[in-house]
């Protein structure tokens, strides 16, 4: 018949015994996290294991699989190694998240201004910066290249509407604000109802992206996102939300884009 031994007993079936053994406090062994001792209470196995200093290590690496026994010993550790995690090892920054560090590595810092304007060679760090440059009109070699003609340069190229509204008829003709905004106050944008001392300023709120139709979407069939502008667009592949493309693609290809050497089917 089973039997347990510490407490002289026997049983009529193993079941029985099991059931005993799991219900008696005096059964319960607890094991050394390092060696093979078991004790009967928790407190003599903790007393056991601060004395041996048997503790297992617990605290881990942010990179590797590095494990510590203290929270200063995986500090130095990973300050040694450079191992923390949302850090930059060039810089000897850590960031507060992954966004942020991302963010850091895609600055001037550490890309510099290799995307250059096809047109004047001014240096910019990403593509949404050279294609704003060129949308706002402020390129002095090409002062006739603005959000308008860049749209249509690029629609035109553009039959299988890859990143451009192939639904829109025609470019909405800008739109110029008169004297008759005064509000008796201030110059009134008839839209938004937002109010400009000066009528040049309305003028340039009537037609800037806030009041415009979107004319590009995520080349990603599985993102819904439309923009106003390229830069916009551009600016939404940067940040690899949707993971379509990478940051460093994206500035491969921009100019070629822009000036109509790259194909727009895939980016590829």
């Amino acid at each position: 018949m089973p039997w347990c031994y510490p407490c002289d007993r026997y049983f009529h079936s193993d079941h029985s015994l099991q059931q005993h053994l799991d219900n008696s406090a005096a059964h319960v062994e607890y094991e050394c996290e390092t060696c093979t001792r078991t004790f009967a209470s928790d407190r003599a196995c903790d007393q056991h294991m601060d004395a041996l200093d048997h503790w297992a290590p617990k605290f881990e690496c942010d990179t590797c699989t590095a494990k510590f026994k203290t929270q200063r010993a995986a500090n130095q550790h990973m300050e040694a190694r450079g191992h923390w995690s949302n850090y930059c090892a060039d810089c000897d920054r850590r960031f507060e998240n992954e966004n942020n560090l991302r963010m850091h590595l895609n600055s001037r810092i550490h890309r510099g201004t290799g995307v250059e304007c096809p047109f004047c060679k001014r240096g910019f760090v990403t593509a949404s910066g050279v294609s704003h440059h060129l949308e706002t009109g402020s390129c002095p070699n090409a002062p006739t290249v603005n959000r308008q003609s860049l749209y249509h340069n690029i629609r035109s190229r553009d039959s299988q509407g890859f990143i451009t509204d192939q639904k829109q008829l025609e470019w909405h003709s800008e739109m110029s604000a008169t004297e008759r905004s005064w509000n008796g106050y201030n110059y009134e944008c008839y839209l938004c109802h937002r109010e400009f001392s000066e009528l040049r300023t309305l003028n340039r709120h009537l037609n800037s992206p806030i009041h415009q139709q979107k004319l590009y979407h995520c080349p990603n069939r599985q993102c819904s996102r439309e923009f106003v502008s390229l830069a916009a667009m551009f600016n939404h592949l940067e940040s690899e939300t949707c993971q379509f493309i990478r940051f460093g693609q994206v500035q491969q290809r921009v100019t070629g884009i822009l000036t109509g050497r790259q194909r727009l089917i895939g980016f590829s």
